[in-house]
């Protein structure tokens, strides 16, 4: 049970309205809620058609009434009443009207009341009888404007928060300023009370701003209230609808001012962390507010474990939110507490893969290896995951697993451009076996369109020859007789650099189709790579010049990248090293012919090293 106090210090403002509609759009996305008129000079809540009750039924003046006479706490179940349309709306009026309800409310001494009947501890009988009796969500108090006997009541004793409704003019600027003062100071009162203020300005015009009115009041109520974050606003509606009392959350709820109203419900729920959406937007915000501190380089300490603690022990069978917890805790560093919140998530059954993900990262942090690739086999038995998840998870695996893993519904789930992409940087971080993997699987899938098998093809050669496979990579390439002379542009380039490394000569043919092709405009690319190939294709044809071009374009656009992949070593490079690769490839083409690719050194053409 939240409850939540709606107070204005001055009339005119809505604030009935406002909480009725708030009270109604909880109530449609699927939360109880109680509404208590504590406006008790001025009642308005039955002047509502949606929660008038079919029958006259007692309400706040009557309860504290029959306590003085009876010295009890009456049964609070016999002073509510359910709204006529919504099932999970209910009502404690301010009294049972009629002629005798002025003269009722004016019997009662509130002073006296809390001075020699016990007042304080009655009203908190009433509060533990709603949450045990009502189980509301939400209790939804309309307190009365500005200082009244009953004002600390309804601000201070029964709250958890207060929703201030303002007018941004001098008369509310001077009222509020002592009220959210009172209010704040229930932190240094022995019961250390932390109550949230949620600022709406309401019934402001909508109008151009030209003179700044708004803003220098907006400012100053600013600097005197000390916002935590910027007040709603709820603009003056001009509609009929409202001398009808309309619920326009209810019957209008595409309207601007049912949006408007929908943004105090939502502001509400933010600051409740019992709500599940409280909590999650709590968990979110501070997901953000990390990362922005990340950005700026920021360092200032953590000041959220009050709150995680108690979203832990409201939501403590609720796996989804355990595990983004956990999550949080793993980006704080606290690590022993994220595995143990992402345990309870997964034990709880949020089996995603992101639980598992997540607390095999942990586990592979804390030197679990084992535990860390149990969790990332059972994040990528799943499918329907993104590519990045499962190239960490796969990242996760213990050696071996090659095969069984390009069978997982985590790889095969994902599109097969997806998975020739993910092989690829899973080469390229050094996991060459399970791209492999993926790879052979694509190219031998019969239901897969011949681009795309002949696309998987070319990827696992590249592998084949970074890792020493030569031969395997000119038989992946001329698969079913394929000839040189039938290959594209970078297939003919791959093969030439294949032959050449596996027997040690150099073949003329597969460069001069290379050559060919790009006169012709086929692949034609101004990459570094493309212009790497290119000069390496000219020099082993004999065109001298033209190889000295395409090295000089390579080095000029190559130097300057972060990573660009070297056909010099058959690996992704930083920028740096592949200009020192260039400055190879042009010692080369001036007359060195003594170098040979540093792919080629060391090797004996099978993916071994010589002797």
């Amino acid at each position: 049970m939240y409850v939540c106090t709606f107070y204005s210090f001055k009339g005119g403002v809505g604030r009935t309205m406002a909480l009725v509609n708030t009270a109604v759009h909880l109530a449609g996305r699927g939360r109880r809620v109680l509404l208590v008129d504590f406006d008790l000079e001025a009642p308005g809540l039955d002047t509502f058609s949606l929660l008038r009750s079919k029958s006259s039924t007692p309400g706040l003046v009557d309860y504290v009434l029959q306590y003085l006479k009876e010295d009890q706490a009456p049964d609070v179940a016999g002073f509510v009443n359910r709204s006529n349309e919504l099932e999970n709306l209910l009502v404690m009026p301010s009294g049972a009207g009629g002629a005798d309800y002025a003269a009722s409310f004016g019997r009662i001494d509130w002073g006296r009341l809390y001075s020699e009947r016990d007042g304080y501890l009655l009203f908190e009988d009433l509060k533990e009888q709603w949450r045990q009796i009502i189980a509301p969500d939400y209790v939804l108090v309309d307190s009365r404007t500005g200082y009244t006997d009953t004002g600390g009541i309804c601000t201070r004793q029964l709250p958890d928060a207060v929703t201030v409704l303002f007018f941004p003019n001098e008369q509310n600027l001077r009222g509020l300023s002592k009220m959210v003062a009172d209010i704040r100071s229930e932190e240094d009162t022995p019961r250390a009370k932390s109550i949230e203020l949620h600022f709406v300005m309401s019934n402001v015009p909508d109008l151009d701003d030209e003179d700044d009115i708004l803003v220098d009041m907006k400012r100053r109520f600013w600097k005197e209230l000390r916002f935590e974050t910027d007040p709603l606003v709820v603009h003056r509606y001009e509609s009929l609808s409202l001398l009808n009392q309309a619920v326009f959350t209810k019957e209008r709820p595409k309207s601007r001012l049912a949006r408007e109203y929908a943004e105090v419900a939502d502001r509400i729920v933010g600051g409740n962390l019992r709500d599940r959406d409280g909590a999650r937007g709590y968990i979110r915000e501070a997901r953000l507010r990390l990362n922005r501190r990340r950005y700026r380089g920021g360092q200032s300490a953590w000041t959220g474990d009050k709150e995680t603690k108690e979203i832990e022990r409201h939501h403590s069978e609720d796996g989804e939110i355990l595990f983004q917890l956990g999550e949080l805790k793993a980006r704080l560093g606290q690590r022993e507490d994220a595995e143990s919140l992402l345990d309870r998530a997964i034990e709880s059954g949020y089996q995603e893969a992101e639980a598992y993900l997540e607390r095999g990262v942990i586990r592979a942090e804390g030197g679990d290896r084992e535990g860390a690739s149990l969790d990332a086999l059972a994040a990528l038995q799943q499918g329907g995951i993104p590519p990045h998840f499962v190239m960490e998870a796969i990242g996760l695996v213990r050696e071996g697993e090659s095969e069984m893993i390009a069978a997982l519904p985590g790889v095969t789930g994902l599109d097969a451009s997806d998975q020739i992409v993910l092989a690829s940087n899973l080469s390229r971080a050094g996991n060459v076996g399970y791209s492999d993997s993926i790879l052979r699987r694509i190219a031998s899938d019969g239901e897969q369109s011949d681009n795309v098998r002949e696309e998987a093809r070319s990827n696992l050669a590249l592998n084949c020859i970074g890792s020493g496979r030569f031969a395997q990579a000119m038989e992946t390439l001329a698969h079913g007789g394929r000839r040189e002379g039938e290959m594209g542009i970078r297939d003919a380039f791959n093969y030439g650099m294949a032959a050449w490394a596996n027997s040690g000569v150099v073949q003329t043919g597969p460069f001069e189709r290379v050559v060919s092709l790009d006169a012709t405009g086929e692949g034609r690319r101004d990459g570094a790579n493309y212009m790497q190939c290119l000069a390496v294709a000219n020099w082993i044809v004999g065109d001298r010049e033209s190889a000295l071009l395409a090295a000089r374009r390579a080095q000029e656009v190559g130097g300057s990248s972060r990573f660009e992949f070297s056909c010099w070593q058959y690996r992704y490079v930083r920028g740096s090293e592949f200009a020192e690769d260039m400055d190879e490839i042009l010692a080369m083409i001036e007359g060195n012919q003594s170098r040979l690719p540093a792919f080629m050194v060391g090797t004996d053409g099978n993916g071994g090293s010589e002797p």
